[in-house]
């Protein structure tokens, strides 16, 4: 991989993990306050919430890197009715914008719940549009290991698989010792969080095999792809997805567990290295995803 893939990786893994924490935040903020009140939803959320933005600008920083300087973003502005590249590049910005303005509206508690709420659940569905920029972006006819089925599904999971754990490690490092409204809700969440990623996990272990299955049947350029996943990548193929199971299998099975039998002392642990491993897994997935294509034709 060059160096333009590896910004490539970043800024679609942080992309997507940021879009799919704020959208995890948002439907545990609705949730929160059907079970309590908005005041008790607000303690359990408004402090992971300050995790998205800087995320989002990591991602960004990392785009630079592909795009080669700020001014190569204006240059998208023409194409967004034609090009998905330009769509993602502006959407991009357009989710940092309004999402830090959600959590500084948040923050400071200003204008109305509804006004707040709002803005906040269309950060969101923007954010999702960004995951489906990128999608798109390499849903390319030329490149039949990406212009398949598996390349939206396994950005959608990484979205929302990083998305949960990332903010169920905001939780865990943000909640409040000794109340007991809280804690509940925070053990309700991490129930939800951990039946979440093992879901998603599933989702990735059922994929993978129909994928390496459908690339048999699509020529030369796509079995190049599987010699590269299963001859040069194989020990990081493996690995990846040792790491995502354990991370985000048996150790959210853990969490669940803990969670709902009130084991707080090892809750942080779990989480922090659920979501480490996870983390580690779709990197390596993401890595795969560039250094194992082939392109046919022009």
């Amino acid at each position: 991989m060059v160096t333009r893939e590896w910004a490539l990786l970043i800024f679609t893994i942080l992309g997507q993990m940021a879009s799919g924490a704020l959208l995890t935040l948002m439907l545990i903020r609705a949730f929160a306050i059907r079970k309590t009140n908005v005041q008790q939803a607000n303690r359990l959320t408004d402090g992971p919430l300050f995790i998205v933005v800087p995320i989002m600008a990591l991602a960004l920083l990392a785009s630079l890197f592909h795009l080669g300087n700020l001014i190569n973003i204006t240059k998208a502005v023409p194409n967004l009715g034609t090009s998905w590249l330009s769509r993602e590049v502006i959407v991009a910005v357009v989710f940092v914008v309004l999402a830090a303005l959600y959590t500084f509206l948040q923050w400071r508690k200003l204008s109305t719940e509804l006004i707040r709420a709002t803005i906040g659940w269309i950060a969101a569905l923007v954010g999702q549009f960004q995951t489906i920029a990128m999608i798109m972006v390499y849903m390319i006819r030329t490149q039949p290991a990406w212009n398949t089925f598996a390349t939206p599904i396994t950005f959608l999971v990484t979205s929302f698989l990083l998305g949960v754990l990332v903010v169920a490690a905001a939780l865990v490092a943000t909640r409040a010792i000794g109340d007991e409204t809280q804690t509940d809700l925070l053990r309700s969440t991490l129930r939800g969080i951990a039946i979440t990623s093992i879901a998603l996990v599933g989702v990735e272990f059922v994929v993978l095999p129909i994928y390496v299955l459908y690339l048999s049947t699509q020529g030369a350029s796509a079995l190049q792809t599987m010699s590269s996943m299963f001859g040069t990548y194989t020990a990081v193929l493996v690995l990846r997805l040792l790491l995502v199971f354990v991370g985000g299998g048996v150790l959210g099975a853990y969490l669940y567990e803990n969670a709902a039998n009130g084991k707080e002392r090892n809750l942080a642990l779990l989480v922090y290295s659920a979501f480490i491993l996870v983390l580690i897994a779709e990197a390596m997935g993401r890595f795969l995803f560039y250094a194992t294509h082939y392109s046919i034709g022009l």
